[in-house]
């Protein structure tokens, strides 16, 4: 072997430069921290939020500033950009995980069977005792009528949009969906409330069912629509191809492609219209007593019970009830979320090799 041979095994390879370890982010996010809690202190800051904030601060520019004295400025870039990302998200999850702690904390106090089987009756809000069962009563019913009501128009309306839709017409829809998507809740509730006041009708269940389906709409159609688009072509021109009838195949290859995505999609409308209080306020006006006719009377539902017990914030029960209530909203919200992801990976095409 010839000496220039030897050399060129020994050289090291210049296409490889240096890279910072996988713990490096780690490393530098404990840094940032330890940095961030030090200048806080000498700087008297009280607010652990202002120690995040510096904290945050100092993790992209220190991974800057190490990553481009090790790596260069190009993949400091890169690295800044993902730091950016990762800071990001934790500024989104930690007031989410300290809204969910607060409320799981202050709601067990008084959230037991008792509470979750009894109505307010003839407690006070200002006593101890009482529950919530009427409330929930109240919002399933409300929330199950909104449901059957907004989510076959919403698809229909999305199927309109993307199967047939063409000219004025849809174009128009689209806009209307559009500004429906945007309206403040009281905006729907003051439309039902008009025409409860030209028929003289007293509150009752289903009229807020009827504002919180006009809200539930615009979501459904929304995302039902993306849903739809996301099929691909080749299976509606196959179906067609073979001489299938155009309503046969959104029927049979369309919709089942997308169940999945629409499924989720009404779910998460369904937990957004859950937790809406002006429409219930203004329609059902609250009932303390439980009533399991939404057609006639007033009626309770969870929302509207958190508001009602939270204006009695100087009782310590009523305080607490308030709390207990959030707490179950959220567990609803979150079982309705999660039934949502099982129904889409059930429903999800299947591939295969």
């Amino acid at each position: 072997m010839s000496h220039a041979a030897v050399v060129s095994d020994k050289r090291p390879s210049t296409l490889r430069g240096a890279s910072l370890p996988k713990w490096s982010p780690w490393a530098i996010a404990v840094g940032s921290v330890a940095v961030a809690v030090g200048i806080g202190l000498a700087a008297g800051l009280d607010s652990r939020i202002q120690w995040g904030l510096i904290a945050a601060l100092l993790f992209v520019l220190g991974t800057y500033g190490i990553a481009a004295r090790v790596e260069g400025r190009r993949q400091a870039k890169d690295r800044v950009a993902t730091s950016v990302v990762w800071v990001a998200f934790v500024l989104a999850v930690v007031p989410l995980a300290s809204l969910i702690w607060a409320t799981v904390q202050r709601g067990v106090k008084v959230l037991d069977t008792y509470f979750l089987t009894h109505s307010m009756g003839v407690v006070a809000d200002s006593e101890v005792g009482g529950g919530i069962y009427h409330a929930i009563i109240g919002s399933l019913e409300q929330v199950a009528l909104a449901t059957v009501i907004g989510a076959p128009i919403g698809v229909l309306t999305a199927i309109y949009l993307v199967e047939y839709g063409r000219g004025n017409l849809a174009r128009a829809i689209t806009f209307f969906v559009d500004v429906m998507t945007g309206i403040p809740s009281i905006v729907a509730g003051l439309f039902i409330l008009s025409l409860m006041l030209m028929w003289d009708m007293q509150p009752f269940g289903f009229a807020g069912s009827l504002a919180l389906a006009i809200l539930m709409m615009p979501v459904v159609v929304r995302s039902t629509e993306e849903m739809l688009k996301l099929v691909p072509n080749e299976l509606r021109e196959a179906s067609l191809a073979l001489g299938v009838p155009k309503w046969r195949t959104i029927l049979k290859i369309v919709l089942p492609t997308a169940i999945g995505g629409i499924t989720t999609g009404i779910m998460l409308s369904v937990a957004r219209i859950a937790g809406e209080t002006a429409p219930v306020l203004l329609l059902v006006f609250g009932n303390p007593f439980i009533n399991t006719n939404p057609f006639e009377g007033a009626q309770a539902s969870l929302p509207l019970y958190i508001y009602q017990q939270y204006q009695q914030s100087q009782s310590e029960a009523a305080y607490d009830r308030a709390w207990a209530a959030s707490l179950t909203l959220i567990a609803f919200v979150m079982i309705l979320n999660l039934v949502a992801r099982g129904i889409a990976r059930w429903k999800a095409p299947k591939t295969g090799r």
